[in-house]
């Protein structure tokens, strides 16, 4: 592999710079001071090099007045002689630069005369050159020579930036072109490469374009990003490095990694900022081919278990019915009996299946309020200690203050209780199991990591020291039928609701790093939920209204539009004794209620078409202000219906439910309305 060219060091050629302008100064100094006969002290100017150096030479008495100096001076910075003897040169020193000459002006007359000091010097038309200065004592005189070092310096900075450039090209294997911002005129100068893949026109681009025009095509939601970037980078040095996206006049959209370092002058204003663009469009479009494959795999897997489980609770829903079809003349009360429960068991763990799958969403129905963490843990310990047997120790370490949170109390208890199912079967031969419940603060970045809000929160840890985790494993532990038991031992489900529990009450689940989680050392699985002040319950009771009736002869209204459901709970609420009127949309049920309003209860199915569930309600409240309402969904609502959906004397019912959970719900709702 051929080595890569090779760059001067900028330090050493600015050394060897140094010393041959030096030397040439010397020279002249010499042959300057030779010129001058010391017994009779003459004129400076009769030496023949006085006119004709280009440099500036002058003399000066030990307190700085110039007494004489070259033509050089009007030649080179435009003032005449009369403007420049009789007095110190401080007026025409750059002010940043005055104390530079000052500490120059304070050596010892028997220092070393190679020392050099470099200000700008005021021409008469109000300019600035770089004047390198040197000097040498003469009795009670100093003799001075300054050569005009702008043209150099201005080389020796172009020469840094091609260096950069360079440098960063080579650091960048896919780099595309180069570029560099000038401050002072507000405009970009970049190459060809730049050029095409920001969209705009090459001769601009090497001409100089204003940074609008250079940015134009920057995509509208990156260009926050940018601004935001380039304004710190003018305040702030070392590297810049950003990624966004440009909209390119081709109509194709291109991804720039833009990476580039800003200079600053000595009194810190920003000069410019020069950078290599990469065209990291190829590899963006690998990655989104990557994570749709690996989201087309979940999906995959996701639908495949949901079958394989389905399949399993629809055989054990459709045998016993088939069965009872089959032979109902034939069978006893007994076997019917039998068959009936075979079917519910079938259907109960179908609705399992589908809370755990709603949690994962995090759109299972919540009835968030304040709950201590602590009391909890320590309440379930008995429940604990009999799940995991007498092979593995139990141990909680929980915070002596109390750990409050704001979640569902219920659906926190089935997030520990699989969490600590899993800790016991990583455990097969024994081990500690270990419960923590602390105070944790989390800041910004690992908020914004998890997609939550930084701040205080409720800490609710489930170690155990087991087989452990790989890397690979714990990417996907969370993942919906994911699992690495034997088949027919676990589901895959339980951190995966676990997840989806903690995401939908407004914290995050952390599995813990390779550390504690490594093959052979066990894993510790973290659900953080945020802090809790004293507040009330969610779901208040409602005022009692004026005429509300409870229990048998109370008059509901029910809403569905699914004909089997409609006709099922009719069923059930005329066996018992309950008035039940009906209505299959929205709008039938308004205009029901405004007809005759004598109702006890609205049972409504949130997702009806046209007017849903929660607009019914509102409509049906604004004749009936304290008419207490269940809500029965099995779907997407019920993520609304735990944020704000619900108001005092609502509460919410999910399908599938059990019929005598439903007569319990509605039991209560109107003995409370009666109250």
């Amino acid at each position: 592999m051929p080595d890569r060219p090779s760059m001067p060091a900028p330090a050493s050629v600015r050394e060897a710079e140094l010393q041959a302008e030096n030397e040439a100064l010397r020279r002249v100094l010499a042959a300057y001071e030779r010129t001058l006969n010391p017994a009779s002290s003459p004129a400076a100017s009769d030496s023949p090099l006085w006119a004709a150096s280009p440099d500036l030479l002058g003399v000066t008495d030990l307190e700085g007045i110039w007494l004489e100096v070259n033509p050089a001076w009007t030649d080179l910075l435009g003032w005449p002689p009369e403007r420049i003897l009789g007095r110190t040169s401080d007026w025409l020193v750059h002010p940043d630069d005055l104390a530079a000459k000052a500490m120059h002006q304070q050596h010892p007359a028997h220092d070393d005369p190679d020392a050099r000091v470099e200000y700008r010097c005021r021409t008469a038309g109000g300019e600035y050159r770089l004047i390198s200065w040197a000097r040498v004592q003469a009795g009670a005189r100093w003799h001075h020579a300054g050569r005009d070092v702008t043209i150099e310096r201005a080389r020796e900075t172009a020469l840094r930036d091609s260096l950069d450039f360079a440098r960063l090209a080579l650091s960048a294997v896919s780099g595309v072109g180069v570029w560099t911002y000038d401050a002072a005129s507000d405009r970009f100068f970049c190459d060809a490469g730049i050029a095409e893949l920001y969209g705009i026109d090459p001769e601009q681009g090497a001409a100089g374009i204003l940074r609008t025009g250079f940015l134009a095509n920057v995509h509208p939601d990156d260009l926050a990003a940018l601004r935001a970037t380039m304004a710190g980078g003018l305040v702030r040095s070392g590297d810049l490095e950003l990624e966004y996206r440009i909209c390119h006049p081709d109509g194709s959209t291109r991804w720039v990694l833009s990476r580039g370092h800003t200079y600053f002058d000595d009194a810190g204003i920003p000069l410019r900022r020069t950078g290599v663009g990469i065209d990291t469009t190829r590899q963006r479009q690998l990655e989104q081919q990557l994570r749709q494959s690996q989201k087309m795999q979940a999906v995959g897997q996701l639908t495949g278990g949901i079958a394989h489980d389905f399949n399993n609770m629809l055989q054990g829903v459709m045998g016993p019915l088939d069965m009872l079809r089959l032979r109902l003349g034939q069978l006893s009360d007994d076997a019917i009996l039998r068959y009936v429960d075979m079917a519910l068991a079938a259907s109960r763990r179908a609705a399992t299946l589908t809370h755990r799958l709603l949690a994962f969403s995090r759109r299972q129905p919540l009835a968030p309020q304040q709950v201590d963490v602590k009391l909890l843990v320590q309440g379930l310990a008995d429940l604990f200690q009999r799940t995991i047997g007498e092979k593995i120790e139990l141990a909680l370490a929980v915070d002596a203050a109390g750990c409050r949170a704001r979640c569902d109390a219920n659906q926190l208890e089935n997030a520990v209780l699989n969490l600590v199912i899993n800790a016991r079967d990583a455990m097969p031969d024994g081990g500690v199991l270990t419960i923590r419940t602390r105070l944790v603060e989390i800041g910004p970045e690992l908020a914004l990591q998890h997609g939550a809000q930084a701040g205080p929160y409720v800490c609710l840890t489930v170690g155990d020291n087991g087989v452990g985790m790989t890397p690979a494993v714990v990417q996907q532990a969370c993942e919906p039928f994911f699992t690495t038991k034997p088949t027919g031992q676990g589901t895959g489900l339980g951190l995966s609701m676990v997840y989806g529990f903690a995401g939908q009450s407004g914290g995050f689940v952390t599995i813990h790093s390779s550390v504690d989680s490594s093959v052979g050392r066990g894993t510790t699985v973290a659900i953080h939920l945020p802090t809790s002040a004293d507040l009330a319950e969610t779901i208040a009771p409602a005022a009692p209204p004026s005429s509300a009736r409870s229990g048998a002869g109370a008059t509901l209204l029910l809403v569905e539009d699914d004909p089997s459901v409609m006709a099922a709970l009719c069923d059930l609420f005329d066996g018992a004794h309950y008035r039940v009127r009906t209505a299959t949309n929205g709008f039938e049920a308004q205009a029901g209620i405004e007809a005759d309003a004598a109702i006890d209860l609205l049972i409504t199915d949130i997702g009806l078409r046209g007017m849903n569930g929660r607009q019914l309600a509102e409509a049906a409240r604004r004749v009936l202000p304290d008419l207490p309402v269940l809500f029965m969904t099995g779907y997407a609502e019920l993520a609304a219906a735990a944020n704000g959906f619900m108001e005092p004397g609502m509460a919410l019912i999910a399908k599938p439910f059990d019929l005598e959970a439903m007569l319990a719900r509605v039991r209560t709702m109107l003995d409370g309305a009666g109250q």
